[in-house]
């Protein structure tokens, strides 16, 4: 499938279009930042990643609507301390002049982040994203208690990498955010990448906890799959957890066209009633209105 047969997939499905909360868009720094390290993936991850929607804004923006992504978050994430209050005014003045774009935020572990986390969410932003890895933090840190509790208590939902994919940090991995979700169970977590590659460990916490989520970003795809295969023994698990699986792409960061992450979720088998769920209605739950 390539991207302009897009629309007519999900239309096949009876959607009125996709739902993806895993986007980025972020300001012109740190995006060509980010592109500069992906230029040295080799480096990193011994294998070569061109970001195939590597173009202005407006263009990236043209991209998602002809795809038929209706609701995006232009999810921004900090790598040390004092950025994370600037990145969330600028993801909700960016998401302000955007159609279909949520507001999102992030934080860090440093003095004064529930503080604006409570202004981010009076502020009305819908979802925030942290990366364990990139921030090289421990999500248990003191200073995060409170951030959890606060978003916990307001049933808004953070995309968090915890994985150990592509590459482990020093508190990635199921443990550290297990930890997390014990003491703030009704927190409403969505796992990134279904953990990858600690599938089954992350698919637990989802099993255990009845607010986690997990996004499809890059996983299953013939990219992904070659790092890290996602064990097939776990499809019935996926299925019974129709309602907590939800559409994620990691776009423009990707290397490949969009319309491989469909493809790769169409050929799990799970059925259509679950691409319905996964690829439209979580999403619509899940960001609200």
């Amino acid at each position: 499938m390539r991207d302009d047969e897009v629309p007519g997939w999900w239309q096949r499905l009876g959607l009125s279009g996709l739902v993806d909360v895993h986007v980025h868009f972020l300001p012109d720094s740190v995006m060509n930042a980010v592109w500069s390290y992906f230029d040295q993936a080799e480096e990193h991850y011994d294998v070569a990643w061109p970001v195939n929607y590597r173009t202005p804004v407006a263009d990236r923006l043209a991209t998602l609507e002809a795809l038929g992504v209706r609701a995006f978050p232009a999810l921004v994430y900090p790598h040390k301390p004092d950025m994370a209050a600037w990145l969330n005014t600028w993801a909700r003045d960016f998401a302000a002049q955007t159609p279909g774009c949520v507001p999102s935020g992030t934080f860090y572990p440093e003095p004064g982040a529930s503080q604006y986390v409570k202004e981010a969410l009076e502020l009305g932003t819908r979802i925030f994203k942290v990366h364990v890895q990139v921030g090289g933090y421990d999500p248990r840190d003191e200073e995060l208690d409170a951030v959890w509790g606060q978003l916990a208590e307001a049933g808004v939902p953070v995309v968090v990498h915890c994985g150990s994919g592509p590459i482990p940090g020093r508190h990635t991995g199921p443990g550290p955010m297990g930890e997390v979700l014990r003491k703030h169970p009704r927190l409403t977590a969505v796992i990134a990448h279904l953990g990858m590659p600690e599938y089954a460990e992350h698919l637990a916490l989802a099993e255990t906890y009845p607010n986690v989520h997990l996004d499809t970003t890059m996983a299953c795809t013939p990219f992904t799959e070659a790092m890290a295969p996602m064990p097939r023994d776990l499809l019935p698990r996926y299925a019974a957890l129709q309602d907590r699986v939800v559409l994620g792409s990691d776009f423009p960061n990707i290397p490949y066209e969009y319309a491989v992450q469909l493809e790769s979720l169409e050929r799990l088998d799970l059925g259509d009633e679950w691409l319905r769920a996964v690829c439209w209605e979580n999403g619509v739950r899940l960001l609200g209105g």
